[in-house]
């Protein structure tokens, strides 16, 4: 993929993030922040039943990604190994009930709306996820 396919195809995601998240907002007056969503939808929130915005759009996630490799062909995927991934699930779901939110939702929903508390939740979880490849890569665990 050439540099400017690239630069289009980053647009087109950010336009089309920017887009779910305000017709999210707009529409239903919630933040489109994908684990609050999540846990909507699999009823983990007390207090808040799954509807079906919380449920269409966590099955929209990977269903959009499908779509996708169906109408471009396939997308080339490195995963790390299963131990690394399980050990960063559980640290990135413990940190989004942490800082009362996801990457989407202080950094997406919470910077558009200006809000103090998603850029330091931003800035934080910004400086880990540098200072975490910083490691990994001089541990020679990058994949």
């Amino acid at each position: 993929m050439s540099l400017a396919q690239s630069i289009v195809h980053g647009l087109a995601g950010g336009l089309m993030i920017g887009a779910a998240a305000s017709a999210v907002l707009l529409g239903a007056g919630r933040i489109a922040g994908v684990s609050g969503l999540l846990a909507r939808a699999l009823r983990l929130t007390q207090g808040c039943g799954p509807d079906g915005l919380a449920t269409g759009f966590v099955l929209g996630l990977p269903l959009g990604a499908l779509l996708m490799q169906l109408a471009l062909g396939p997308v080339e995927t490195r995963f790390p190994p299963l131990a690394l991934l399980l050990i960063g699930g559980v640290l990135v779901g413990y940190g989004s009930r942490l800082g009362s939110g996801c990457t989407s939702g202080h950094g997406v929903c919470g910077l558009s709306r200006l809000s103090k508390r998603s850029v330091v939740a931003t800035a934080v979880f910004m400086s880990a996820g540098v200072a975490t490849v910083a490691a990994m890569n001089a541990a020679g665990l990058a994949w």
